[in-house]
Parts: C-alpha cells; sequence; structure tokens
C-alpha cells in the first residue's frame, strides 16, 4: 500500500452506470469456488491495488429495490456515529474494476468503512471475490419484471455473498421468503430482522407520510425512537427500518441513527465521506460517460 493516505474525498453517488440491468441466471450451487475470469480479475486487481478493504470494514446492499437509498442511509449514519466512511450505489451493475479502484481511493481518503450495493448482475460477476464482507444487508425480494430471476435463483445468487461469512446479516422480517432466506443468511456475529411483523428485532411500530416526507415509529428490544427522512412512500419507511437496523447491529447510538437518516437529502446529494466537521466538497461523478477507467473525483 502506499505510505502515505491523501485526505481527499472519494465517494462515488452513480445512479445511472447502467440504465438497462441484464438478465441473470442463478448460479449452481457447489462446495467448491470455481475460479472464473471474474475470480482471476479480482484476485489480480486486489493484488495491484494492495489490498486497501483489509483496512476498512465493507458493508454490502443487495435485493430488488431499495438499495441505493438504503446504502445512502447507512453512509450518513456511520459519518453520524463519527466514523470516515465512503459509498459506491447504484441500483444497476457495478463492475469488479469500478468496485477496486473505489476501494482504492476509499483508503486514501482514510475511510475505514465502505458502503457498496450489489444488484443481482453483480452478485453473478461475483464482483467481491478476494474481499472480505464485514456487513450484508437484504432490502427485499420483489420481481419488477417478467424476467426477473425467480426467488430460488436469487437466493442462490445471494449466496455467493452470504456464503463469504459476513459478521452481520440485516434481513427483511416481511419478505414472504423470509422464511427461505433466514435458513441460508446469517451472521457470524449477529443477525437482525427488520419489520411490522411481530417478531421483527427491529419492528416498525407505526409510520406517517407527508407531502414532503415521511416518518417511522421503531422498537428494538423495547427502546423506541422515530426517524424521518425527506422521501415520502411506504417502501422509503422499510428502507429506514432497514439502515436503522444494520446501524443497531454494528453499534450505532439511536442519536447517530436519527440524524444519519435525516440528512439524507435525495434532492440535493452532496456526498461525505468523513464526520461533518471534517468534510470537504465533493464534485459529483460524470454520468453518462462514466467508465472503468474514467472515474476522477475531485478534492
Amino acid at each position: 500500500m502506499p505510505e502515505d493516505k491523501a485526505d481527499i474525498a472519494n465517494i462515488y453517488d452513480n445512479q445511472a452506470i447502467s440504465e438497462k440491468p441484464k438478465k441473470t441466471k442463478a448460479p449452481k450451487k457447489t462446495g467448491k469456488k470455481k475460479l472464473t475470469k471474474n475470480r482471476i480479475k479480482a484476485k489480480l486487481l486486489n493484488t495491484y491495488y494492495g489490498h486497501p478493504a483489509r483496512d476498512m470494514k465493507l458493508i454490502v446492499v443487495t435485493g430488488m429495490t431499495g438499495k441505493t437509498t438504503v446504502a445512502h442511509f447507512i453512509h450518513h449514519i456511520i459519518g453520524e456515529a463519527g466514523e470516515r466512511v465512503a459509498v459506491l450505489a447504484s441500483e444497476s451493475e457495478i463492475k469488479t474494476g469500478m468496485l477496486h479502484k473505489f476501494l482504492s481511493d476509499a483508503w486514501k481518503a482514510g475511510a475505514n468503512y465502505v458502503v457498496v450495493t450489489a444488484p443481482a448482475e453483480s452478485l453473478e460477476d461475483d464482483i467481491f471475490a478476494e474481499l472480505e464482507v464485514f456487513a450484508a444487508v437484504l432490502t427485499d425480494y420483489v420481481p419488477s419484471h417478467i424476467d426477473d430471476v425467480s426467488a430460488e435463483e436469487y437466493e442462490a445468487l445471494d449466496n455467493t455473498l452470504f456464503d463469504m461469512d459476513p459478521s452481520y446479516v440485516i434481513l427483511n422480517r416481511d419478505d414472504k421468503h423470509f422464511d427461505e432466506f433466514k435458513k441460508s443468511f446469517k451472521g457470524e456475529k449477529g443477525t437482525v430482522t427488520y419489520g411490522e411483523n411481530i417478531e421483527a428485532d427491529l419492528r416498525i411500530e407505526s409510520s406517517k407520510l407527508y407531502k414532503m416526507g415521511s416518518e417511522v415509529n421503531l422498537n428494538y428490544e423495547g427502546k423506541r425512537f422515530t426517524a424521518a427522512s425527506f422521501l415520502n412512500s411506504q417502501t422509503d419507511v422499510s428502507y429506514m427500518a432497514c439502515a436503522a437496523a444494520l446501524g443497531l447491529a454494528i453499534g450505532a447510538d439511536t442519536d447517530s441513527i436519527i440524524n444519519g437518516i435525516a440528512s439524507y437529502d435525495p434532492q440535493g446529494i452532496t456526498p461525505i465521506d468523513a464526520p461533518k466537521e471534517e468534510s470537504k466538497a465533493v464534485e459529483e461523478a460524470p454520468k453518462e460517460e462514466q467508465t472503468e477507467e474514467k472515474e476522477e473525483v475531485t478534492e
């Protein structure tokens, strides 16, 4: 690794990396990992960049919907907790080269947490090979297209992530496939569930939608608190609970969770890779013209 860490911000907030997700085919479950072309590429890139992920805690957000929103909520929660954190968020595919470049930049910026979204096609490509996953977050399985993968296929794809033995796992207790998912997806140190279901660890007791936002009343082991967001749909309420569950799992206090969720404004995103008092201005990454080789950020 380089001797000096550059004090720069390296945040990628790209919801337009790829506009058309490709149809995926679930990998067959096998006890032994095949040495695929992408795994070889990941191994080479990890070595080339000097294994930066070893010094950071990797949080991966997957699911059919809401990945970008949850990733940003988590990003702000961890920042409010006083940690340096970087985010790479997209509802569409993230490539191996982009991921490893991002990890290298985040390390140079001094991040100790990184949050990355993982659409099904990225899981199929096994982009997290050679990396240690600190926490895996599953939003939901809600197919929106006729050619989306089945629940069984999606579970097989997610196994490429959850089989990496993450320390913490976050699951949606309201998902109709929860009973199948909970058998395969377990955290080494803990699994936290969220939702309206009375058996959820973090329970949504009530919520309100407003013209300019929403709020949700949450109950975790008898401790109640309220989170509010600029987002104003019922699914956003679930995403708030999902991010809060991750925050609780890794030890964030409720004030950090409340302030983190409230500070994410999707209408005026200004990504930050450090606690507020240490933050620097960041220029948004290019939109349509962005490529793996051209992922520049400014100080």
